[in-house]
């Protein structure tokens, strides 16, 4: 195993990893040239990573991109992070928490995402950068094997749920290969999978999201109840979720795990007001 600044830096910085914030630093350096070439870095791309942790991959993507931008929430990382990026003028680390940062405001705007995404918020890292960046055209992320099996879930299957929809609305989702606990320090407890994420189209709408949330929330129920059941639901919702759903063509019983993300599509536009 060839092994990257990682080491060096946990040593010269005194980095202890966090379990809270599910730090597990990379420290193979195999395993970069695979995410680069899933991602198909050009010199013309502005890459966002969310998670920088020691700087290995952050340094990687800068030798290779136009601008990358690193957001790194824990702030003792910072002189490991400094000692990766400086070398660097084209990459702007940004010390925030990337679920409350203004991904919008980003300069010059992300063209792509690659990141080893922390265990705990991979999902909603991947869904808000989808929904605040629509010039982003490609991700590619590290994330527990669980969270990449959901976002690339079929309809009625176990795993699909409310990220399913959301990520497929807007992207082709695969889950590319496993990743072996042996590239991470400390070593993981769960398996982790590299997965990707093409643009098809633009984010759901928000009367999109609110809809396959509410579908979701009760998931054992037939989607028309569940929208029965969600705070403030308008009056006669049940009725005409059932007369939409069979326009669909699907049963006016039909749960929300068989409707694909197109599906839900056309159940919003279905249920519009008049």
């Amino acid at each position: 195993m060839t092994v990257q600044p990682s080491l060096r830096r946990l040593r010269q910085f005194g980095v202890r990893p966090n379990r809270e914030l599910g730090q597990n630093f990379l420290v193979d350096s195999n395993i970069l040239g695979v995410i680069e070439r899933a991602a198909e870095l050009g010199p013309q791309d502005v890459v966002l990573e969310i998670g920088g942790g020691l700087g290995v991959l952050s340094e990687h993507l800068a030798a290779r991109a136009a601008h990358v931008h690193v957001v790194e929430v824990d702030r003792a990382l910072e002189p490991a992070l400094r000692d990766a990026l400086d070398p660097f003028a084209n990459a702007t680390l940004h010390l925030a928490d990337a679920l409350r940062l203004d991904l919008r405001a980003l300069v010059p705007a992300p063209t792509k995402v690659v990141a080893n995404l922390p265990y705990g918020i991979a999902a909603s890292a991947i869904l808000k950068s989808i929904e605040e960046l629509p010039g982003a055209q490609l991700w590619v992320a590290m994330v527990q094997k669980e969270v990449g099996e959901r976002l690339a879930a079929r309809p009625a299957t176990a795993a699909y749920g409310l990220p399913s929809v959301l990520a497929q609305v807007a992207c082709e989702v695969r889950v590319l290969r496993p990743v072996a606990r042996t590239v991470f320090t400390p070593v993981p407890n769960v398996d982790s999978v590299l997965v990707a994420l093409r643009r098809r189209g633009p984010a759901a709408a928000p009367e999109v999201r609110a809809l396959a949330a509410a579908a979701f929330a009760h998931r054992r129920k037939a989607l028309a109840r569940s929208l029965a059941l969600a705070p403030g639901a308008p009056p006669g919702i049940r009725e005409r979720a059932r007369e939409a759903l069979e326009q669909l063509g699907f049963p006016p019983d039909a749960r929300a795990e068989r409707l694909g993300p197109d599906d839900f599509l056309a159940l919003a536009r279905a249920l519009e007001p008049a």
